[in-house]
């Protein structure tokens, strides 16, 4: 079936389309009622099918020829180790640990909170959760103290899993005395604290509470897969924010399922028995969809990468794993492939790596501007998707579905909408917008499976943070067009709209020319108060390595840029070089306080930034002189 029939048939008659895709699952009760929009307009799928996300993912594959498969790969280059284990071994390992976590109490429907670095006992504490039919909520490991308690206060666990420490690069980060003292900031009390001690660092435990993971493992009796009805919650996911309750998205069992086989073909064109990797965290929902749930569920093999994508040991680490672990497709965000761009911007450190295996390079997690794609294009020699989801939704809106079809590829555009997403652009009232129009981006509902069954412990919030502006469809919070073939534009959050003198720029259109300098890795364009024009933009433009410049120069060299690309009205005046940019851990350039910063605006520094210095450094350049 070609994209636009598969678009089709699921656009007209998407119950027959997804009951096919469900079919293809390994049910206890297959599904008879495929979609309920009675409760909520959004959709609950396959409600009343019965099954287990873990049985999917391995038991299966265990039992029809994938036992002796490699399921996981386990590399870490910073603490210098490496493991594999096949689906057989997984299953053993998942099912032990899901009997500890039953003799601490965990049963169907209970809270565990995932608190860990990027091992894999990560991934067999996710799995073990959902074999018991309980929701697991993982937290990014190294989240601060306070953080981590109102997440542990909001999903209001009987179990913490966690580790003694994580390591970034170089650095060993505790993580048990950030754990002790989430705990005792929060009013909510676990009954216990599982531990798995990593050499790198023994963490302290409290008797009666904390419990050693080799400890609870060699006393347990394996445990079976419960069944759970489809529309049981999977997980909570906490969403990042810099203000106000965390936003825990709560993502069911069946759709989930579903969506996320059918996209590793759709979408990745990836087979059973090919290796995957996303090269993210397991804290993030890339991490959870593409890293454990995913691949599994298909019978691919996964990989669960601890490093980086420089540094660990060089701007070569991608390409050493693609070879060594035969990847067909790679999956991590821009910032990522920016990264080594700009450690290595010819490439010279790929040449040294066997690439024959890799088929597709996939990016995901912020926009991918066009000087990007090209470079990746290039410098891999292989066909560069950017494709544009969000966790609410679980999986790709847009993307070019290359097991599908093999669209012809434009850089900027995240191609198409994925079959199951009816994709509008809407102006501020709620009009539909022509071609290359560019308005607010939303998804006439019903939503396709996988998409979040709710806000945790919140459910009029669904409704009101998404499916309030406009009636009848989820609203995505970004802005874009689509052009004249249909192709989807994402130009960036909505509020990332620069009014100069009464006209509307987006900061994305302007990032791609300042990307586009011969000199610029990477950088941050945002709009400034100004006291004639309304707005003005601001660029923070990180170097090439060995490149060299001045403000100064740089400034008339990017504003004749923006004239000659987007037109007069776009004026830059303000550019400043920096040495590292504003991120959260997941590699989003934190766009929102740099304008508070510029502004001379309060701001709350967000959890989730990895490195907090940044911003004084930021500050010192923009913020305004009193």
């Amino acid at each position: 079936m070609s994209y636009q029939e598969a678009y089709n048939y699921a656009t007209s008659n998407p119950k027959d389309f997804w009951k096919e895709q469900a079919d293809r699952l390994p049910w206890f009760k297959k599904p008879a009622d495929i979609v309920d929009t009675s409760e909520q307009p959004t959709g609950r799928w396959f409600s009343d099918g019965e099954m287990n996300t873990c049985y999917m993912a391995l038991d299966h594959h265990v039992a029809n020829g994938r036992a002796d498969q490699v399921a996981i790969h386990y590399d870490s280059p910073v603490s210098n180790t490496k493991s594999s284990l096949t689906y057989a071994q997984l299953l053993e390992k998942v099912a032990l640990f899901a009997g500890a976590l039953r003799a601490k109490g965990v049963d169907t429907g209970d809270r565990v909170v995932i608190y860990m670095p990027m091992v894999m006992e990560a991934a067999v504490a996710m799995l073990a959760c959902s074999r018991l039919g309980a929701i697991h909520s993982v937290v990014f490991g190294g989240f601060a103290a306070a953080e981590l308690a109102v997440r542990i206060d909001d999903a209001k666990p009987k179990v913490v899993v966690t580790s003694s420490c994580g390591i970034e690069v170089a650095k060993v980060i505790p993580y048990k005395p950030l754990l002790d003292a989430a705990l005792d900031l929060a009013t909510h009390k676990v009954d216990a604290v599982v531990l798995l001690q990593r050499p790198q660092l023994a963490a302290d435990m409290q008797a009666g509470r904390d419990f050693d993971w080799n400890d609870v493992v060699a006393e347990a009796v394996p445990a079976e897969a419960v069944p759970v009805k489809s529309s049981d919650p999977l997980y909570v996911l906490y969403t990042s924010g810099t203000t106000g309750k965390p936003k825990g998205v709560v993502r069911d069992n069946g759709g989930h399922a579903v969506a996320l086989n059918y996209t590793m073909k759709a979408i990745y064109g990836m087979d059973a028995g090919d290796v995957f990797w996303a090269a993210s965290d397991v804290g993030w929902v890339v991490g959870h969809s593409y890293i454990v749930y995913g691949p599994l569920i298909a019978g691919c093999t996964s990989i669960l990468y601890e490093g980086k994508p420089v540094m660990t040991p060089d701007a070569g680490a991608f390409w050493r794993m693609i070879e060594e672990y035969k990847v067909k497709a790679i999956f991590s965000a821009p910032t990522a492939f920016r990264a080594i761009k700009k450690e290595d911007p010819n490439g010279e450190l790929l040449k040294k790596y066997d690439l024959s295996s890799l088929v597709t390079v996939f990016m995901a997690g912020e926009r991918l501007d066009p000087p990007t794609y090209e470079w990746a294009k290039e410098i891999i020699g292989r066909p560069v998707v950017d494709h544009w989801w969000q966790t609410e939704t679980g999986w790709s809106i847009c993307a070019n579905p290359v097991g599908l079809d093999d669209l012809p590829a434009k850089p900027g555009s995240s191609t198409v909408p994925i079959p199951g997403y009816d994709l509008h652009i809407l102006s501020d009232d709620g009009q539909p917008l022509q071609a290359n129009e560019k308005g607010n981006i939303a998804l006439k509902l019903p939503m396709p499976p996988g998409f979040l069954l709710g806000v945790w412990g919140d459910p009029q919030r669904l409704h009101d943070s998404y499916l309030a502006d406009f009636p009848g469809y989820y609203t995505s919070g970004d802005g874009g067009y689509r052009d004249e073939d249909g192709y989807v534009y994402i130009m960036g959050r909505t509020d990332d709209v620069i009014n100069i003198a009464g006209h509307r720029l987006s900061t994305g259109e302007m990032e791609e020319v300042v990307g586009d300098h011969p000199l610029v890795a990477e950088c941050a364009v945002v709009g400034i108060h100004d006291e004639l024009k309304g707005q003005m933009p601001l660029a923070l433009v990180l170097l090439k390595a060995g490149a060299e410049s001045t403000d100064d120069v740089l400034v008339k060299e990017l504003a004749a840029m923006l004239r000659a690309k987007i037109g007069p009205i776009a004026v830059m005046k303000n550019a400043h070089i920096v040495q590292r940019l504003p991120k959260t851990r997941s590699g989003k350039i934190l766009r929102k306080i740099i304008r508070n910063i510029a502004n001379g605006e309060d701001y709350i520094v967000p959890s989730t930034i990895d490195d907090p210095a940044s911003l004084d450094e930021i500050a010192e350049l923009i913020a305004p002189k009193s």
